[in-house]
């Protein structure tokens, strides 16, 4: 009896203290996901969709609304489907704001440009700007409603073991999305075909999986060759096929009647014959241009947006380098070494981003400054840095616009030029630096990109569709050259290439004549514009293709003496440079070599039903977008139902019955959630659950919550008695402890930014207590129950607590695959417990990680922890351990030995006790090392996610008895040191083994410890 007791007073203070500390150690940093803005929403209903979007996307939310029954119609003839409900589709203005939405839950970071979720196959995305790139992403993203609704996917049936549609490999549900939605025709794709076929390093199906090979394009070049060899209408029935039990390759077998590796074999040969040609008549930049700024690993580097400056002796540029973000360097032109580093992005908290997929940066004239744009706060900004200095001079917000991508310095240093994403759609600004005043000059739905002062400071060079895009049809034509005066605001056409891209234009020093990037024949490459007689020549004839990491992304700067360009090789992206007077004039147009090279293989031309169907802009097209809308009122639904859990067990002693369920529900926006679990067992008081409400509507995050729990400690006892009658029976006790934790509590979140937010909680909780025994008596010969009687033993004092609690947490640290490795975080709280009993406690841990040479991270850690007031020794509480291996390593309490104790009269154990107290201190430092670059490999952990350490942890703990004494002779530090390994388990778990020497134990050397929990 008094050991059950115990065990009750001991789990009544693990569940008063340990949810404190346990989140002290886990789960308790995290960066933010900031709503900046609170969107009212509205609800348009189209034929098929129920489209969401605020009035300041109202005009492209219409036009989104035409382009998604369009894309229906599409994809309900080629893949034979119609979509059994209705299909959500939310809208958002930008990049910025899409990255605040509640639908999909954790970051979602700037290369995504939609989503597609799982729980209510809902379609997220944000308007890309041009209408040919909004329409491309949301053709993408509805051919994942269908292949999702074909299949029968969700994230319920995920969870129960029918997956659907997720158990396909991303290639085959990416790339085909990807193909359907762009065609054979796709020189971005093409491009990296051709450099697979220059390297021979195209893969085989089986292999496609590998992360090397990126699913959306390997993937689309897969899905162009079936459907140009088998035809269009096999996707549909590879799709239906694939998600059996026989997958892609029985799909392949069944339907195509070939094998995988039969296909890739017909695949590889359609490739190689239609690129290998296109390899003799082009070259790669080495042969012609001097390498500036390249990765020597050759491993898929990433160095993009090259900016020279005015005389062309420094060059700022994006690059991948840093290895945990895409931050700007400055290098000096003519040897690329680099000089500094000029922004760090990766733990910044301030800069939200500094757009590197789409953007570039601009040089003031006299070379001296350097404007790029960004986000902060939720605000489109620029920003103005000293290059020589690296120092911020001037930050620029620009609330009116959503994002503001390529500036553009004029000639005078008074102006900036940029494009700002408005609305869903793209316009061009200036900004004076002088009077601090945005001027608007184009207010349409065209895309207008790339803008470039004229060296006179008279007009601006830029890329636009106004010429070539249909709006009333929504047919999207090609970018293409065009001038705006800037006084007057008139527009003038320059003309380019009708059969490709024309877009990032850059003057000449004399100002007549145009550098631009043009995809003509499907290759980038740099052409020169002379815009006074028209004519054009080639500047580069590559393999494949002048570009950034987008197909609209800048990849050319000129400066008075050279020209500077990002080209895709090695599975990545290199800068080279032109030098001479010769090799900047161009030269005559290259021949047609007989082929487009920007259509996949194997056709030859635009050809196909995808093709036919992308090409007829208006089948399908509602004629008007005068779709009914009304404001957006919140519904829950269902999100989520996890597996039913169900246990029924039958024995000579009587039948038992247990289980649960969870779920869970939510808005079409995410901004209200439910969810809920209950467990139960066949005795009543044994049931046990939770209800939680969450809402997110506004950047204040609020929530309640009910819960139950119960506790259970069971035994078991058999004798022969005998009866009052004189029978001799079984008699069977079942003793039974059980202690009820039961509350209700309120939760309130404020954002400051991505890394910082103020946390406060309170709310009631009850713990209550009994014992009782069931006594049953049964026949010794037939085992027959003869009689069962349940009676109360005993209550324990019911704990009525009234806990309150904040704390200011800021986090920019980043994981690696066992522990953090860079930046720093801290977590700052007081809390207050009343009642019953009444204590307050107060923590601060604070924890930064340094590299000061990669790959080598020294990571340190502060954390004090104390409990106040007359309740703080409370015997209900327990007291502090810090020997927890997360804590201080070496003084685990299952590792002491009775000999470590010593004799003393009163029983205590002064090498545990010194252990134990109601405040604590602990300090941590530790230098960390993937396993997999100390042998020299340069992919950091490799395939192997091990991280070996060394360490030294040094702790103290006391109480009102006991004084904190650091040194002396009464010193109660203790101290540890030692190595570790840490190894990730499939994402699962993290193990750590430890070789470890306590240097406080006296009679204990070197030792193992194990144990599961990431590096602090």
């Amino acid at each position: 009896m008094k050991r059950i007791l115990t065990a009750v007073v001991v789990a009544l203070g693990i569940f008063i203290v340990a949810p404190r500390v346990v989140d002290a150690q886990v789960g308790y940093f995290g960066q933010n996901k900031v709503q900046y803005r609170t969107f009212k929403f509205q609800t348009m209903k189209t034929a098929h969709f129920d489209v969401y979007y605020y009035p300041e996307e109202e005009a492209a939310a219409r036009m989104a609304g035409r382009m998604a029954e369009r894309w229906y119609a599409r994809f309900s003839t080629l893949l034979k489907h119609e979509l059994k409900n209705r299909q959500p589709l939310i809208l958002y203005g930008s990049g910025s704001q899409f990255r605040q939405t509640n639908v999909v839950e954790g970051d979602l970071g700037e290369g995504t440009g939609g989503v597609t979720e799982a729980y209510k196959r809902r379609i997220v995305l944000p308007f890309a700007g041009p209408i040919q790139s909004t329409d491309h992403v949301l053709g993408h993203e509805i051919v994942h409603a269908f292949q999702y609704d074909i299949t029968n996917t969700s994230a319920s049936g995920a969870a129960n073991g029918s997956a659907g549609a997720l158990s396909l490999p991303l290639w085959f549900i990416e790339g085909m999305a990807e193909y359907l939605s762009l065609g054979p025709d796709d020189p971005n794709t093409a491009m990296w075909m051709r450099e697979s076929v220059r390297r021979e390093k195209l893969p085989d199906i089986d292999h496609l999986d590998n992360p090397r090979y990126f699913p959306y394009r390997y993937g689309e070049a897969l899905w162009a060759y079936i459907g140009g060899r088998y035809g269009d209408d096999m996707i549909g029935p590879l799709l239906r096929v694939a998600v059996g039990n026989q997958g892609y390759d029985g799909a392949f077998q069944r339907v195509l009647g070939t094998t995988s590796k039969d296909l890739s074999a017909q695949w590889h040969d359609a490739t190689y014959a239609a690129y290998r040609p296109i390899a003799e008549a082009t070259k790669m930049p080495e042969a012609f241009a001097r390498p500036l700024i390249t990765d020597p690993s050759h491993k898929g580097g990433m160095n993009v947006s090259p900016e020279l400056s005015p005389d062309g002796t420094k060059i700022v540029f994006f690059s991948s380098r840093d290895l945990f973000s895409i931050d700007l360097y400055v290098a000096d032109a003519t040897t690329g070494k680099v000089l500094r580093k000029v922004t760090d992005t990766a733990t910044n908290s301030h800069l939200d981003s500094i757009e590197f997929i789409e953007s570039a940066g601009a040089w003031s004239h006299d070379g001296r400054r350097f404007a790029f744009p960004g986000l902060a706060g939720g605000n489109a900004i620029l920003t103005i840095v000293d290059i020589e200095g690296g120092r911020k001079e001037r930050e620029i917000t620009l609330k009116d616009l959503d994002e503001v991508l390529n500036p553009a310095w004029s000639p005078d240093g008074r102006q900036i030029a940029f494009s700002g994403l408005v609305g869903g759609f793209n316009d061009l600004f200036t900004y004076d630096l002088e009077s601090n005043q945005m001027r608007r000059l184009t207010t349409d739905e065209f895309a207008e990109l790339h803008p470039s002062w004229s060296p006179d400071g008279r007009s601006i060079a830029f890329s636009t569709d106004r010429f070539s895009t249909n709006v009333r049809d929504l047919r999207a034509g090609n970018l293409r050259l065009a001038t705006i005066d800037v006084a007057s605001g008139e527009v003038r056409a320059l003309g380019g290439f009708e059969d490709g891209k024309n877009i990032d234009p850059q003057w000449t020093a004399d100002g007549r004549g145009l550098y631009f990037v043009s995809d003509r024949r499907g290759i980038s490459n740099i052409y020169r514009l002379d815009i006074n007689t028209g004519s054009t020549t080639q500047v580069t004839n590559l393999l494949t293709g002048v570009s950034g990491i987008t197909d609209l992304s800048p990849a050319m700067s000129v400066s008075a003496s050279r020209l500077a360009f990002s080209v895709y090789e090695d599975d990545g992206y290199d800068i080279y440079s032109l030098d001479t007077p010769q090799q900047l004039a161009g030269a005559p147009l290259s021949p047609a070599n007989g082929r487009d090279a920007g259509v996949l293989p194997p056709r030859t031309a635009g050809e196909g039903l995808v093709y036919s169907a992308l090409n007829n802009t208006t089948a399908g097209l509602p004629v008007t977008n005068a779709f009914p809308s009304e404001p957006y009122k919140p519904r829950l639904s269902v999100d989520f139902i996890g597996q039913p859990v169900v246990g029924v067990g039958v024995d000579s002693f009587g039948a038992y019955a247990g289980g649960g369920i969870s779920a869970m529900f939510s808005d079409t926006l995410g901004n209200h959630l439910v969810a809920g679990s209950i467990q139960a067992t066949s005795r009543f008081d044994e049931t046990g659950g939770n209800i939680v409400y969450l809402n997110r509507t506004h950047r204040w995050n609020w929530g309640a919550s009910l819960d139950q729990t119960p506790y259970v400690l069971q035994g078991f006892g058999q004798s022969l008695v005998q009866t009052s009658g004189g029978q001799i029976v079984v008699r069977e006790d079942e003793l039974r402890t059980i202690q009820t934790d039961r509350g209700f509590s309120g939760i309130l979140a404020y954002p400051f930014s991505r890394a910082q937010r103020i946390e406060f909680s309170g709310g009631l909780r009850q713990i209550a207590g009994k014992q009782d025994v069931t006594t049953r008596l049964f026949d010794p010969d037939t085992g027959q129950q003869l009689s069962e009687d349940r009676q109360t033993l005993s209550t324990f004092p019911t704990l009525n607590l009234g806990i309150a609690s904040s704390a200011l947490v800021y986090d920019t640290s980043i994981f690696g695959v066992t522990s953090p490795i860079r930046g720093s975080r801290y977590r700052l709280q007081l809390d207050q417990t009343s009642g019953s009993i009444t204590y307050s406690a107060a923590l601060a841990d604070a924890r930064t990680y340094l590299m000061p040479l990669r790959p080598l991270t020294i990571a340190l850690r502060g954390m004090y922890y104390g409990r106040y007031g007359r309740s703080a020794e409370d015997p209900l509480l327990t007291p502090m351990f810090i020997g927890y291996p997360d804590l201080i390593r070496g003084y685990d309490y299952n590792s002491f030995r009775a000999e470590e104790c010593g004799i003393s009269l009163n029983g205590s154990c002064p090498v545990i006790d010194q252990l134990i107290g109601s405040r604590m201190v602990v300090a941590n430092a530790e230098v960390r090392v993937p396993l997999w670059s100390l042998f020299g490999r340069g992919n950091f952990y490799g395939p192997v996610p091990v991280e070996m350490a060394v360490f030294g942890d040094a702790g103290a703990a006391w109480d009102r008895s006991r004084t904190l004494h650091l040194t002396g002779a009464n010193r109660n530090l203790v101290r540890s040191v030692g190595a570790a390994a840490r190894v990730n388990l499939f994402g699962y778990a993290v193990a750590e083994i430890d070789y470890v020497r306590p240097l406080d134990r006296p009679l204990q050397g070197w030792m193992w410890q194990f144990n599961f929990s990431p590096g602090f």
